[in-house]
């Protein structure tokens, strides 16, 4: 069998089980006469979707039709769904998975926070889907020079002296990280947040301008980073970034130093200083 065919197999026994899992008394429908089967009937979930019973019956049967985002998230609420079940709907019915609500929340847990702080003297920085820091360790506040709130590192990597004065590694490295932004942009088409963040940078930033307008597009890699610190010197990092997981919008940048470099010593001098009591 094909990968159409197994996709829609899954659909299949997806939709049932969840469907199984429904009383009528969940969902607000009166119930009449004895059933067979537990859950809810075709027709039930047909009615609370506002979609023909055919058509609902053919989904349910793995059929190959064409199938709306508008439908799929009317038969989700019908389910009762949760954000990943309606996700994996998508993907099984062919369509890619909807934008995550975007999560305002600026709570920050305890582990997340522990983690960022038991990462120093190394960087990490916790950032939203549109790159905006959300938190940092004290090692990424002196390294990146974050004085403040506000901070995204899309743009502090095209406007930030310390990234632009070393330029060969910059500009090697630079579009890549566009190509990565516009891969994460295009999970949500029309975004505020993004089209925010890029309006912005473009008016600050004629080479980012000049490298959005070619329309590259690639995966977050391991990227290397190097920057001229005031007071370290050259540093240079290999930056891994991760999904915390149950937070597919957010994501934990760790900043390593890079193997063959004198990076760890210059940090652990840039620690000490920072740590030393006042003469």
């Amino acid at each position: 069998m094909d990968t159409a065919g197994r996709r829609r197999d899954h659909l299949r026994e997806f939709l049932r089980d969840r469907r199984s899992r429904l009383t009528p008394d969940q969902v607000g429908l009166p119930t009449a006469g004895r059933r067979r089967t537990p859950g809810l009937r075709r027709e039930e979930v047909a009615v609370l979707a506002g979609v023909g019973v055919s058509w609902y019956t053919w989904l349910e049967q793995g059929r190959d039709i064409t199938v709306s985002t508008d439908v799929l998230d009317a038969v989700a609420a019908a389910l009762q769904l949760t954000a990943p079940e309606r996700a994996h709907l998508y993907v099984l019915a062919g369509l890619n998975p909807p934008c995550p609500a975007v999560d305002s929340g600026s709570d920050i847990t305890v582990e997340t926070r522990n983690l960022l702080d038991a990462w120093n003297p190394r960087p990490a920085v916790l950032r939203d889907r549109y790159w905006n820091v959300l938190a940092h360790n004290d090692s990424a506040r002196a390294v990146f020079g974050y004085d403040g709130p506000g901070h995204n590192c899309l743009v502090t990597y095209f406007t930030n002296p310390r990234y632009l004065a070393m330029s060969q590694t910059w500009s090697e490295a630079a579009p890549a990280v566009v190509a990565a932004y516009r891969a994460d942009s295009a999970l949500c088409p029309g975004d505020p947040g993004f089209d925010s963040v890029i309006t912005e940078l473009a008016s600050r930033s004629p080479e980012f301008a000049r490298l959005w307008s070619r329309h590259d597009v690639g995966p977050a890699q391991q990227a290397v980073n190097a920057l001229e610190h005031p007071e370290a010197g050259a540093l240079h990092f290999d930056a891994t970034t991760l999904t915390l997981a149950g937070h597919s919008d957010r994501h934990l940048v760790l900043y390593n130093p890079r193997a063959g470099t004198d990076t760890a010593a210059r940090l652990d001098q840039l620690h000490r200083l920072r740590l030393a009591p006042p003469a």
